[in-house]
């Protein structure tokens, strides 16, 4: 079951997202289209300001998700080090890339097993929902759970990246019974995400409706992959099917109203295209619980661990600043703050 060239794979998405302009080009996540309503009087201590939050049942220093980006290969063991390391001093939370090749590969798995650089975080397991199809089930996700020390599983929607991959798993039809499978079996919470081109109305209903413990949204806005697949094409053709997809998908902010709109309650992540603390404040106010970086964190960590460290540090800053402007104490008040269309 194993592709001819996942490590190969691997690498190139690490090497074309650090060296290529992979972003979209008109697309935006949306965010840019809200303003908070500053508050002269915000009532409230800077330093009273707390950003803390939980999410499935995990303390978090604040709203803050290492999206899921890479593993497998010895370049990336590296990242994801740095990245666990980082994840645990700032009491943050931390996906790992998908672990399929856990699976196919075990001597790999090192790649992936972070627990010892950080014993307390939250920490998802990942695959690709689509192996579902390909003879994968619950007893791999429990396997990979249980090799990763994870305290929960991501199962990661791309169908637009696999149509574009040479190498793509294409076999959609009846994939929601399996994702359901596995969200009533298995011991942890299931997350599902998309990869950065939004979720809509339909697809949030039949996933809240299959037991999905939270979703993720990875809207549009962010990384292109359909780009970043653009980069690994052989031929012209190939290179042009790809380029025309570049704007395609629904925006960070729309898909997060979205989700909202069909469920209050559900647990949610924002992600695609956040890269600053006012960026996760917008999203915390748009309905996110928690809110999760991939392309800024990666760049820090593939620069050396004190820019990572650095970089989550203006996050959080530029989080609380936002707070503190807003008269918002804590999360739960940034909820509520005004929020205005630019």
């Amino acid at each position: 079951m194993q592709p001819p060239d996942t490590g190969s794979r691997k690498n190139d998405h690490v090497y074309i997202n650090l060296e290529e302009d992979v972003t979209f080009t008109t697309t935006t996540t949306g965010l840019e289209h809200y303003r908070f309503v500053h508050q002269a009087l915000p009532g409230v201590n800077l330093d009273a300001v707390d950003p803390s939050t939980t999410y499935l049942g995990h303390r978090l220093s604040l709203p803050l998700l290492i999206s899921p980006m890479t593993g497998g290969t010895v370049r990336a063991g590296e990242i994801n080090r740095i990245l666990a390391e980082a994840a645990q001093e700032a009491g943050i939370a931390m996906g790992l890339g998908s672990t399929r090749v856990v699976l196919e590969r075990p001597e790999v798995a090192w790649t992936f097993q972070v627990r010892k650089y950080a014993p307390d975080i939250l920490l998802f397991a990942n695959l690709g929902a689509i192996q579902l199809n390909y003879g994968y089930g619950l007893d791999d996700c429990r396997r990979l759970v249980d090799l990763t020390e994870a305290n929960a599983l991501y199962l990661h929607l791309n169908p637009l990246q696999e149509a574009l991959q040479p190498e793509g798993d294409t076999r959609f039809e009846g994939l929601l019974p399996h994702i359901e499978a596995v969200c009533r079996g298995l011991c942890v919470p299931v997350v599902v995400k998309e990869v950065g081109w939004g979720l809509s109305r339909r697809v949030v209903r039949q996933l809240i409706d299959a037991g999905v413990a939270a979703l993720d949204v990875a809207g549009a806005g962010g990384t292109s992959w359909s780009q970043v697949e653009y980069y690994r094409q052989e031929n012209a053709a190939g290179r042009e099917i790809a380029a025309s997809f570049r704007e395609w998908g629904i925006p960070t902010a729309a898909s997060l109203r979205i989700v909202r709109e069909v469920d209050v309650d559900i647990p949610l992540v924002a992600s695609g295209g956040l890269k600053t603390g006012i960026d996760i404040a917008k999203c915390i106010a748009l309905g996110a619980d928690v809110a999760s970086l991939a392309g800024v964190m990666l760049r820090a960590a593939a620069e050396s661990p004190e820019a990572l460290r650095e970089r989550i540090h203006i996050l959080r800053r530029q989080l609380v600043i936002a707070m503190f402007a807003t008269g918002s104490t804590r999360l739960c008040d940034l909820r509520t703050a005004e929020l205005t269309s630019a």
